[in-house]
């Protein structure tokens, strides 16, 4: 981890404290598919309704993103643990992500039928931000559950997961 100074340091902590929610981006494109575990995910517009997610630059999901044009977000619920251990651990290209689990295929991707919430969308655009790309997303459909309440997170510091 790199050396930051003190004001960066203090920086980092109280962006830590920036709550998120965490879901399962799924994308998908010609036969492959995959999913990682997400929580740099924020509303961006009500009109038309908009999202970004950011995804940290070399990952695959972002090639068939960027390819598809679309992405599926599955919202975690507060019982989250076995989502997190089967999608906590990634998954190289071509390896099946989705062994065993409930899911709905869809024009934008994979829905999961453990998510409290999915929301299917197409890309708009993509920006590299640092170390990580922010893709700017339309919602173009979803279904959700409002008795379930979303997994909540928060870090020590942004200067990690």
């Amino acid at each position: 981890m790199p050396e930051h100074d003190e004001r960066t340091t203090h920086a980092a902590a109280a962006m830590g404290r920036i709550p998120s929610g965490v879901a399962i981006l799924t994308a998908s494109h010609d036969g492959d598919s995959t999913a990682m575990l997400a929580s740099w995910i924020q509303q961006a517009a009500m009109e038309p309704l908009m999202l970004t997610v950011a995804v940290k630059a070399g990952r695959h999901i972002n090639d068939l993103i960027t390819t598809s044009g679309h992405c599926v977000l599955n919202i975690v619920g507060e019982d989250a643990t076995a989502m997190f251990k089967h999608f906590g651990k990634g998954f190289e290209p071509g390896a099946d992500a989705f062994v065993g689990l409930d899911i709905e295929r869809t024009d934008a991707g994979i829905r999961l039928g453990d998510a409290i919430a999915t929301i299917d969308c197409a890309v708009e655009s993509s920006v590299s931000a640092g170390d990580h790309i922010v893709h700017v997303a339309r919602a173009i459909d979803g279904s959700g559950d409002a008795s379930h309440a979303p997994f909540v997170h928060l870090r020590k510091t942004a200067l990690g997961y």
